[in-house]
C-alpha cells in the first residue's frame, strides 16, 4: 500500500536549464565495482553522472532475487503485464528481493512498473531509475531488525515519491541523487499495519524541483536523520527538508503537523543542508 499523494507535484518530463553551480560535487557511482567522481556544471546537468546502459532487457514478469543479482548496468523495462508506467497502486515490481538479497548495477527504464520490492532486509547498490512509475522501491519487511540499504544510484521523474517505506526497521540511503520528483522517501502515512521506522539520509544530491526530501510519522515514533544534503537549483529554498505527519492505519489522508528539524523526529543541524 502506498501513502496518499498529499500535495503531489506535476509529473515533469524535462528540467529546463538553470543557473550554473559553483564548484563540484563528488558523486558516488559504482560501475563494475569501480568508484568515480564527476563535476556538476549546473542543476540541469546533474544527469551527466548517470551511467549509460550496456544493453537492455524487457521484463514481462517480476524477476525474483535471492542472494545477489548483478544487472551489469543493463536497462530493464516492463512489458505486457509490467508495461505500466503510471501511478496506479497495486502494480507488480520489476524486481522482488527476498530477505537479505542484493540488487546491483541495474538501470530501470520506462515503463518501470512498481520498481523494486524488498520483502525483508535488502541492499540496492548502484541502481538507477530513469522514469519512476508508481514508486522506485518499496521496503516491506515486518521485523524491527530489518535493514534496507540504498548505496549510490539515483532516480528522476517520480511524480509522487521515490522510496516508499511501508515496513518496519531501518532504511539508510547514501551517495544518492534525485531530481524532478515529489519526495525522496516517505514513511507510509496510512498503511493498515504501522511501525516505528528509522530513516538515515547522507551524502544526497537533490536537484530541484522536489517537494520534500523525507516525510515521517511523528506519532509512530519515526525518526529521520539528515547529513550532507546538497540542494541544487533552489535559490528560494522551496524544497522542504523533513515533513512531520500524524499517520494512521485507517487509510485516511495523514495530517501534516510540522516541517524542519525538531530534534526528536527530524534530526539534523542547519549545516547538514547546503544550497548550490
Amino acid at each position: 500500500m502506498t501513502a496518499p499523494a498529499e500535495q503531489r507535484v506535476r509529473h515533469r518530463r524535462r528540467v529546463t536549464g538553470r543557473r550554473a553551480v559553483i564548484g563540484s560535487v563528488a558523486a558516488l557511482a559504482l560501475t563494475g565495482g569501480a568508484l568515480f567522481t564527476t563535476s556538476l556544471l549546473s542543476p540541469a546537468d546533474a544527469a551527466a553522472t548517470w551511467p549509460t546502459a550496456k544493453g537492455s532487457k524487457a521484463v514481462s514478469s517480476t524477476i525474483e532475487v535471492k542472494g545477489t543479482y548483478d544487472g551489469k548496468l543493463r536497462k530493464f523495462f516492463g512489458k505486457g503485464a509490467l508495461g505500466g508506467g503510471g501511478q496506479d497502486e497495486g502494480q507488480d515490481p520489476v524486481f522482488e528481493l527476498a530477505d537479505g538479497a542484493v540488487l546491483k548495477n541495474v538501470i530501470i527504464g520506462l515503463p518501470g512498473a512498481d520498481g523494486v520490492h524488498c520483502k525483508g532486509s535488502c541492499t540496492l547498490k548502484n541502481v538507477w531509475w530513469l522514469d519512476v512509475g508508481e514508486d522506485a522501491a518499496s521496503f516491506k519487511g515486518t521485523s524491527s531488525k530489518a535493514v534496507y540499504k540504498v548505496i549510490g544510484g539515483g532516480a528522476k521523474k517520480a511524480s509522487d515519491k521515490v522510496f516508499q517505506f511501508n515496513g518496519a526497521g531501518r532504511l539508510s540511503i547514501t551517495g544518492f541523487r534525485v531530481r524532478d520528483s515529489g519526495k525522496l522517501v516517505r514513511s507510509c502515512g496510512n498503511c493498515k499495519k504501522q511501525y516505528k521506522r528509522t530513516i538515515v539520509l547522507s551524502d544526497i544530491d537533490v536537484v530541484a524541483p522536489l517537494q520534500a526530501i523525507v516525510g515521517v510519522n511523528a506519532n509512530y515514533r519515526d525518526t529521520a536523520t539528515l547529513s550532507k544534503i546538497r540542494i541544487h537549483g533552489d535559490p528560494k529554498k522551496k524544497v522542504k527538508t523533513c515533513v512531520r505527519f500524524k499517520g494512521n492505519s485507517s487509510g485516511k489522508e495523514p495530517t501534516r503537523i510540522g516541517v524542519g528539524a525538531d530534534g526528536t523526529t527530524c534530526k539534523f543541524s542547519s549545516s547538514a543542508i547546503t544550497y548550490k
